[in-house]
């Protein structure tokens, strides 16, 4: 699907200019009722179509009997019809000049009946013959939120705050579930995708478009079976440096291979041998939803480690000791301080207090000189290459995170800062949002977390030193 033809309308599929949804309805009980209603309210810009024979006017809106009928131009249709009827209209929007479809409905390829596969090849073999791209049959649809499009029956996928960490899904429930994990946590997308079934549109098409999309920075896989395997291992390895790429690859029980075939009509596969190739492709391989969704985080704003030398700065000892333990089980080394950097933490700490790292800032709650000047030490040491800071909400340290704000905004990721900084509803929320949305910190709800996301970092920096093919490592 690498034809110049076929890349054009992949782009105008994503950036259409005007939308037709085939199926449109005015019954909230229908599919295409919220697929409209979703265009809507996302605020598309463009001329959104309904197309339904039976009905003049949907939600305020003209309708047509046909996207042929229509007189204008229409870049993108959102197909919302039962299986046995798609055939023709596929056929119309390609005599229309159609550039790009979305395929909610399903009833092929995973369907326990041979003529759904049936089916679902002879649409492939139409759209194939005319250089049209087809996001699913099967699917919940797509968005993207830097265009206004919400093309899925999700309404609510368009609140999701606009960034550059770009979804692409064999599952709707799984981008369903990213997508609001991600509203709830203040990560900003770029693009939300269901493949679905995978027509003619497969992870190995989506990772080179994503890789040349300006609005994407990092690329979220989420894959459950492949049928061409080789395909996404060669696009991956052709983007290799140029943009991360976080895959979770799920279906390593017998029950998840089976629950693989039933969802999206492809066979799981052997996880080994899949989280082994892509890993030596250049993918960045994690192991649940929540590592997946941090990692991508950091990937879009931190910049990488130069080496594994951490810094722990913690506002009580035990969630830098939980932290330590995971560093040091996850390849990162927590760096004893040279004479220089220890001598100036020394003086802006008591010495009942921890001072060597991970430092113990808790008696310096009082003094936001001090914590200041351990933050500033630690940002110009030579041998710290991230920094993990922690702090724990209590009444004595009610102003820390404000104390230090500053010079957080001033030292803007100088070397990656990750942090844990944890308190009540309403009483830090407000300041860690903003360092967050200036890109001065990536903040995660427990210690664990924000050591196992610095081990990311500085593995996939260790794995672009690396020739293609080495081994690098869980990541």
């Amino acid at each position: 699907m690498g034809d110049g033809r076929f890349q054009d309308n992949l782009q105008g599929l994503f950036d259409p200019r005007a939308v037709a949804v085939v199926g449109a309805s005015g019954n909230p009980g229908k599919l295409g009722y919220h697929v409209l209603n979703s265009l809507i309210q996302g605020g598309f810009q463009g001329p959104i179509i309904p197309v339904n024979p039976g009905s003049g006017e949907i939600l305020g809106l003209p309708t047509f009997p046909s996207v042929t009928a229509y007189g204008g131009e229409i870049d993108l249709a959102v197909i919302v019809l039962p299986a046995g009827q798609v055939a023709p209209v596929l056929e119309g929007c390609i005599q229309k000049g159609v550039k790009g479809m979305v395929l909610i409905t399903a009833g092929f390829k995973e369907i326990d009946d041979p003529e759904g596969g049936a089916l679902q090849s002879r649409l492939a073999e139409l759209v194939r013959a005319a250089g049209v791209p087809v996001i699913g049959p099967n699917t919940f649809g797509m968005v993207n939120l830097h265009k206004n499009l919400n093309a899925s029956f999700t309404p609510e996928f368009s609140r999701a705050e606009k960034g550059s960490i770009a979804v692409v899904s064999q599952s709707g429930g799984f981008s369903h579930l990213l997508a609001f994990m991600a509203m709830g946590q203040g990560v900003r997308l770029a693009k939300v995708v269901g493949l679905g079934n995978r027509l003619n549109v497969d992870f190995a098409e989506m990772v080179p478009y994503l890789i040349e999309d300006a609005d994407t920075q990092v690329i979220v896989l989420y894959i459950e079976g492949l049928d061409h395997p080789r395909a996404l291992m060669d696009a991956v390895e052709a983007g290799r440096g140029k943009k991360p790429i976080v895959v979770l690859k799920t279906g390593a029980s017998t029950s998840g291979d089976r629950a693989s075939l039933s969802h999206t009509g492809s066979i799981a596969g052997k996880q080994e041998i899949y989280e082994g190739a892509l890993r030596q492709a250049g993918a960045i391989c994690v192991r649940d939803s929540e590592d997946m969704l941090d990692v991508a985080q950091a990937l879009s704003v931190c910049p990488l480690p130069q080496g594994p030398g951490v810094a722990i700065l913690t506002a009580q000892a035990g969630p830098g000791m939980a932290a330590c333990d995971v560093c040091e089980a996850e390849g990162l080394h927590v760096v004893p301080f040279r004479a220089e950097s220890q001598a100036s933490i020394d003086a802006l700490l008591p010495p009942l207090a921890i001072r060597t790292n991970p430092v113990d800032m808790g008696p310096a709650w009082y003094s936001s000189f001090a914590i200041r000047g351990i933050v500033e030490t630690v940002m110009d040491a030579e041998e710290v290459d991230g920094i993990i800071l922690l702090m724990m909400f209590a009444s004595a340290n009610r102003t820390a995170v404000s104390d230090l704000s500053d010079v957080l905004y001033e030292r803007r990721q100088k070397k990656p800062v990750v942090t844990c900084l944890v308190s009540p509803p309403g009483i830090w929320d407000g300041v860690v949002e903003k360092l967050g949305e200036a890109r001065a910190i990536v903040n995660l709800p427990t210690p664990e977390r924000a050591a196992k996301v610095m081990a990311c970092l500085w593995r996939y920096k260790k794995m672009l030193k690396m020739k293609p093919g080495g081994k690098s490592g869980r990541y």
